[in-house]
């Protein structure tokens, strides 16, 4: 049985860039985030080797903008000597969803093999959070990390103003959604067709699922497993990277 992961990462990352008060930078534009090196290595290298690291996992698919796809095939071949696995780019969309769906439409795979899909900026996912979505994933047909909910939920209607609190969510029903994401290829193939046909644009790929009437399982995910989308978020990264090379 064949695990493919499909990591997105043609996003721009705006926020790890903002501009400048006062007016527009001179300087010259900032690397993507998932360029941005974290310990002197790309962020989206980092991802790229948990996952290659995992021996059920076959192959890797990333979605990147275009004109990025020959530097990152380059650097794979020159500076990355030590990813085994088969590694495939592809031509991502403006949305991630579009880039998943990109990936997917290239992909080949039986109905029930597994296909995990991964935040190209979250380098802190361990081995074991991998195996149980995939675990999960062949039971239930559909799966994802998360953490329950550690602070109280409010829902809130927007005003001009500001927000007013509706509501208050028992945290017990809460959880906060991580990445992997995995699916049997058929589940997640399925939703994506019938999202496009509708033009219903997804937060992830579980709401896509959970859209297409398919029931999604919960695997404990880690604090650890953090997405990095902001400045702020680097030093916790590097906090880590470092930990990790102690251990």
């Amino acid at each position: 049985m064949k695990v493919i992961v499909i990591i997105p990462a043609a996003g721009l990352g705006t926020r790890m860039a903002p501009t400048p008060v006062g007016g527009k930078s001179k300087k010259k534009s900032s690397p993507s985030k998932q360029f941005t090196e974290l310990g002197g290595t790309p962020i989206l290298i980092h991802t790229l080797r948990k996952f290659a690291a995992v021996e059920a996992v076959s192959e890797i698919w990333i979605a990147l903008r275009e004109n990025e796809i020959a530097g990152f095939r380059s650097q794979l071949e020159s500076e990355v000597k030590d990813i085994k696995k088969k590694v495939e780019l592809v031509v991502g969309g403006e949305h991630r969803q579009q880039s998943v769906e990109n990936a997917l439409n290239a992909v080949a795979a039986g109905p029930d093999e597994i296909v995990l899909v991964h935040d190209a900026v979250r380098p802190f996912v361990t081995p074991e959070i991998i195996k149980e979505v995939i675990e999960a994933a062949q039971k239930y047909g559909a799966a994802i990390a998360g953490l329950p909910a550690v602070d109280t939920v409010k829902q809130v209607e927007r005003t001009a103003d500001g927000a007013l609190v509706k509501a208050t969510i028992p945290r017990a029903s809460i959880v906060m959604a991580q990445t992997p994401q995995g699916f049997r290829y058929s589940v997640i193939k399925k939703a994506f067709d019938e999202a496009s046909a509708d033009g219903f644009l997804g937060t992830d790929e579980a709401s896509l699922v959970e859209r297409s009437g398919h029931e999604v399982a919960v695997v404990m995910g880690s604090s650890r497993n953090i997405k990095i989308t902001a400045p702020a978020d680097m030093e916790l990264a590097e906090f880590y990277l470092k930990s990790s090379d102690r251990h």
